[in-house]
């Protein structure tokens, strides 16, 4: 239980009229709304809240700028690594279709040679 309270009524309506009075004197002690310096100070704030706007605004800029050229760097990459794999399977297939005549040109002297052994076996019994 919290101890006895020795203040009585008097004492607190004097405490409540001591505070009334501060708040009071403090509204009081404010400039006016057309004080040049507060005027001042209020325009010192605009510009400075301008400033950091501007600023944002920039690094923004800045920011959307690096993505674009990022993502251009990222599709140059791209087309350029399909053209790469574009010319490769190209290659292959010149390369493989370059095997595929040769294999035919070989099968053919091949069967030209058996053709003309034939033959040549055909004019010795005679």
């Amino acid at each position: 239980m919290s101890a006895f309270d020795y203040r009585n009524f008097d004492d607190r309506r004097q405490n409540s009229a001591n505070a009334k009075a501060a708040l009071l004197a403090k509204f009081k002690a404010r400039p006016p709304a057309d004080d040049p310096e507060l005027i001042a100070k209020a325009k010192a704030r605009q510009e400075v809240a301008r400033a950091r706007d501007e600023r944002i605004r920039e690094r923004e800029a800045a920011r959307i700028a690096a993505e674009i050229q990022a993502a251009e760097e990222k599709r140059a990459r791209e087309e350029a690594e399909l053209a790469a794999q574009i010319a490769r399977e190209e290659a292959e297939s010149a390369a493989a279709q370059e095997r595929k005549s040769a294999e035919l040109v070989a099968k053919k002297a091949l069967r030209d040679a058996r053709y003309a052994a034939r033959k040549a076996k055909v004019k010795t019994r005679r």
